[in-house]
């Protein structure tokens, strides 16, 4: 029996990939939402370079420590692959269907581990070799159903062809090889465009086409929303906006509203229009951001190329944003788009900080409260409330709420005992909605919310500001490259989600999945440092296979001092003036090097293996220590104590 995952396809996929984040052999680990048996499908595409790719699922990877220079690895950025079980493990094992980049064959491989569950954000189509709320209004245009061939709107929607050039996670010093893909997007004024973040991730160049054009122009990221999957260009050109007629956001639609998706999918050149109508409105799994925002699901079809295209209404209006589909052996016309909600949110977060700063949170992990002798032992006299299971640290509810306390409103809203709140006139929908949105109005990073609690039986009112979750382990990479550390052959990195789906899980082991998946940062800015590899130098020997046999490992302190983050080990590093260099790492391993021997030897190691610099650009800016250099740090201040299984909605369980 199949199990049913909602694939995430980002376009111009060069391979298939295996589990992604988490995806551990022992179930117990992790809860789905969406438990059922799948297939995970990756589409067959082509690179511009006819490049030989990879299947993620490899473990007989090897390692990295032949002496000879380290050769340029034509891995699978986010953007290249299938963005697997961010969040959603899957139950059981099955079939994984793979198909080569190149077009040129495909494989069966039988998993052996859990699949996880995907959603699959569809759009950019892979080549082969062949502002805010004020949504710059435009005159209303009345369109017939059936009509829409000749709809003057859709001249709006434009072709996009991205090039990108993503990092390499395994080989920080390095990029992987460059690849082509095909996207869509819309125009909405003043010189800009939308389309999908995931679109133009880790672009080098990106060019638009209008419909019946034949000229292409280049384009200009302004900004990237990575959680919400939106991202804004510019055109300078004036050419290219001659005659042009923007869009104008619609209201979001209700269900059984009729909906027209418009794009550049497979299957031609030319714009293509599929019709359905809106099934579902509900907070939804956002799988290139790994976040749960409002989503639209409609029957319209959405395949690769449609993502960044716009979904219309009978009145030609924009009512949403193409991004990802659901496929399963089990169901079938499952399509998502983002609603106007979200995407008026980041153009006016945009607007305010001339960048996307991202949607709030409260920072809070939630239990449902619909058994009765849970609300009467907790002193909750109405069938009411959600209990708050565990706080964030860096977050500022941190501040004012407890373990226990039983929050019943927010901002006036009651919230239901199993979680959720009030939607329009009939509906109801998940509290964490409330957190990015206060009825018609946005919540932004900074904005104070109201928390009606029961604390000890005792009703009583709180205030909390609302910011952007901190992340221990980061899903995205701000700037694009990762930071890196080489001392004595030693390569030290932080820990990322990238990382873990490049590297898969058995080289990274299920005691730095299980950190990675469940453990909280007790501070901003704190990493998880791990020994990525070992460059195999006279100067460590018997060191070589460490993080190859161990799996990869964290490393934990040097000469007695706990490690905060990479930037705090390459300041450790330089400010010693011991004799030996000791690092010691998780299980108790330890590492010592002669500290003069290491110096002498880090510019022989760097040109042996074809290495630019021994640490990557942003470990040469002076180390500011938002804790306080000399601040002692115990070891029970970092984030290494696994949370419950459930953190995401399970049995009543998710983080707000």
């Amino acid at each position: 029996m199949a199990t049913a995952a909602a694939t995430c396809w980002f376009t111009a996929l060069t391979s298939a990939t295996g589990p992604s984040r988490y995806s551990l052999t022992s179930q117990r680990f992790f809860a789905t939402t969406l438990r059922r048996h799948s297939h995970l499908i990756a589409p067959n595409s082509e690179t511009n370079q006819n490049a030989e790719t990879h299947a993620a699922i490899n473990p007989n990877r090897k390692s990295r420590t032949s002496k000879k220079p380290l050769p340029s690895s034509p891995r699978k950025s986010s953007a290249q692959k299938e963005a697997i079980g961010q969040r959603f493990p899957g139950t059981s094992k099955d079939e994984v269907h793979f198909s080569r980049a190149d077009a040129r064959s495909s494989k069966t491989v039988r998993s052996q581990r859990n699949q996880p569950v995907a959603f699959k954000s569809f759009g950019l189509q892979k080549k082969g070799n062949k502002g805010g709320n004020n949504v710059f209004d435009i005159k209303e245009q009345q369109v017939e159903t059936g009509n829409f061939q000749d709809a003057a709107f859709l001249n709006a929607v434009v072709k996009v062809y991205c090039t990108h050039t993503a990092p390499d996670y395994s080989l920080p010093w390095q990029k992987q090889r460059q690849y082509t893909s095909t996207g869509s997007a819309f125009m909405i004024g003043d010189g800009k465009l939308l389309t999908n973040a995931h679109c133009v991730e880790h672009d080098t160049q990106v060019k638009v086409k209008r419909r019946g054009d034949d000229t292409k122009y280049v384009a200009k990221v302004l900004a990237r929303g990575i959680e919400c999957d939106m991202a804004l260009l510019s055109v300078e050109s004036t050419e290219f906006w001659e005659g042009a007629e923007p869009l104008h956001f619609g209201r979001l639609p209700r269900l059984q509203d009729p909906v027209t998706v418009v794009g550049y999918p497979l299957g031609g050149d030319t714009i293509s229009v599929t019709k359905g109508v809106v099934s579902r409105i509900e907070v939804t799994s956002y799988a290139h951001g790994s976040s749960d925002l409002l989503g639209i699901q409609i029957d319209a079809a959405i395949n690769p190329g449609n993502s960044g295209g716009p979904a219309f209404n009978d009145q030609g209006e924009c009512v949403g944003v193409a991004f990802q589909v659901f496929r399963s052996d089990e169901v079938e016309n499952i399509g998502y788009v983002i609603p106007t909600t979200v995407v008026s949110h980041f153009l006016e977060d945009y607007e305010r900080n001339g960048k996307y700063t991202g949607f709030p949170c409260l920072g809070v992990l939630l239990q449902k409260l619909e058994n009765p002798a849970l609300r009467a032992c907790l002193g909750v006299p109405s069938n009411e409330g959600v209990l708050v299971r565990r706080v964030e640290p860096t977050s500022d509810a941190s501040n004012v709420l407890k373990e226990g306390d039983v929050i019943v409103s927010f901002d006036g809203i009651r919230v239901g005992c199993e979680g959720t709140v009030p939607f329009r006139s009939t509906e109801r929908i998940a509290f964490r909605y409330l957190i990015s949105q206060k009825m018609l109005c946005f919540r932004f990073a900074g904005d104070v919310a109201e928390l009606g609690i029961v604390r000890a039986g005792s009703f009583t009112k709180l205030k909390a500001v609302l910011n952007p979750r901190v992340h221990l382990v980061p899903y995205h990479i701000e700037g694009g490259q990762p930071s890196y550390l080489i001392v004595a052959g030693l390569v030290f990195t932080p820990l990322s989600d990238p990382l873990i789906e490049e590297e898969c899980e058995d080289q990274i082991g299920l005691k730095l999945l299980t950190k990675a998946r469940y453990s909280l940062a007790k501070f901003k800015g704190e990493q998880i440092v791990i020994l990525s590899q070992v460059l195999a130098n006279e100067v460590n020997i018997g060191y070589e296979d460490m993080s190859n046999e161990q799996k990869q490992l964290q490393v934990l302190k040097l000469n007695g001092t706990r490690i905060k983050n990479i930037h705090h080990l390459a300041y450790l590093v330089d400010s010693c003036k011991d004799k030996y260099l000791v690092f010691e790492f998780e299980d108790n391993y330890l590492a010592v090097l002669e500290r003069e021997a290491a110096c002498s030897a880090s510019a022989r190691i760097l040109k042996d293996y074809g290495i630019p610099a021994e640490r990557s650009p942003d470990l040469s800016e002076s180390y500011v220590d938002s804790l306080g250099v000399n601040h002692p740090v115990e070891q029970h201040e970092f984030g290494d104590g696994p949370v419950s299984n459930s953190e995401f909605g399970f049995e009543g369980l998710l983080w707000v």
